[in-house]
């Protein structure tokens, strides 16, 4: 990630136009991991627009049914947190598992703390040498996939713990995989987790998320957030998608047929993935920065990252209406003489 300049993140089509032309609609926008299943939701009534936003009651209790955890605090999205966790703490020392979503390094950073990135590999030893005081996974790892055991990451926060350091945990990708969830574990001192509500259910513009961590740290994060920090309109989605069960059973289907049809169709033109969620599927590749050039000339939008040594292509989901298109697309992007994979 660039340590100067402020993140890029997929979903940036207007750049992908202003760069290579054409108009939104001529483009295969795979750049986010985004559902592209959005939750049907109905016509927001006439009350929920015109009176201030409730005090997240239905809605919290919707979450909390879903996530099954108590402990938790809507947000305008998880972003909100990932910008306000740096202010929460002194100028400390920050590792990240790396790659991972740039706007944890950019945002801790921002704030003056000694941020690192390392692998999974690293966490041992650096716990060991006491060099961090606070670890960040993001698990499902976007974008590699990667995906780091229950019992492991309590076995990190642990060590943490014990000497005040925090262990956050953004599982943004985790309504698919949900296996590895550290939710129930919510109330522990020092164990902060983020969740998403865009990505799943396909409304990433309503901007809603969670934080689930210990009451005291709940209880300073809602102060510093003040009244009516989520819209009306926002409230009474989140709360819709989240209680319809029978929807999201069918969206988890949906999904796992998608990442079939991707690694099938990715594999065959020789972008096999190394990792893949039902949400996002990871291409590493040296010529990553020219291969992304390549298939947005041919009007595919999918997200570049070149973080430190990681350099890749992550591509989303693709609708059924598009998949004809995009494998065509896909083959005649990397027909390139001149493409090396």
């Amino acid at each position: 990630m660039d340590a100067v300049n402020q993140p890029l993140h997929g979903g940036d089509l207007q750049r992908a136009v202003a760069l290579y032309g054409g108009d939104l609609t001529d483009w295969i926008d795979c750049s986010s991991g985004i559902a592209p299943w959005a939750y049907p939701l109905p016509a927001v009534p006439d009350d929920v627009w015109q009176r201030l936003p409730d005090q997240d009651d239905a809605l919290l209790k919707a979450a909390q049914n879903y996530y099954g955890c108590d402990q938790l605090l809507p947000l305008a999205g998880s972003q909100v947190a990932i910008a306000l966790l740096p202010k929460l703490r002194a100028p400390c020392r920050i590792a990240i598992i790396s790659p991972a979503y740039a706007e944890h390094h950019w945002q801790w950073q921002q704030a003056g703390h000694q941020v690192s990135a390392i692998s999974s590999e690293q966490v041992d030893k650096c716990l060991e040498n006491s060099s961090i005081d606070v670890l960040i996974v993001v698990n499902p790892n976007n974008p590699s996939g990667e995906q780091i055991s229950a019992t492991t990451l309590l076995a990190w926060h642990a060590s943490l713990a014990k000497r005040g350091g925090w262990l956050v945990v953004d599982e943004a990708f985790a309504d698919c995989c949900p296996e590895n969830t550290l939710l129930p574990q919510a109330g522990l001192s020092g164990l902060i987790i983020l969740r998403s509500i865009g990505k799943f259910f396909g409304l990433a513009g309503i901007r809603l998320g969670f934080i689930a961590c210990e009451k005291p740290l709940l209880a300073e994060i809602k102060q510093a957030l003040g009244p009516w920090h989520i819209s009306g309109p926002a409230q009474w989605a989140g709360q819709i998608a989240l209680s319809d069960k029978a929807w999201q059973a069918a969206q988890q289907q949906r999904l796992l047929a998608n990442q079939e049809w991707m690694i099938a169709i990715l594999s065959e033109a020789g972008l096999a993935p190394s990792g893949s969620l039902p949400l996002l599927h990871w291409c590493p590749t040296p010529n990553a920065k020219a291969l992304h050039s390549q298939l947005a000339k041919h009007k595919i939008w999918c997200r570049l990252f070149q973080q430190n040594n990681h350099q890749g292509l992550r591509f989303g989901p693709v609708a059924e209406h598009q998949q004809a298109l995009f494998k065509t697309r896909l083959w005649a992007a990397l027909s390139n003489p001149t493409m090396v994979l």
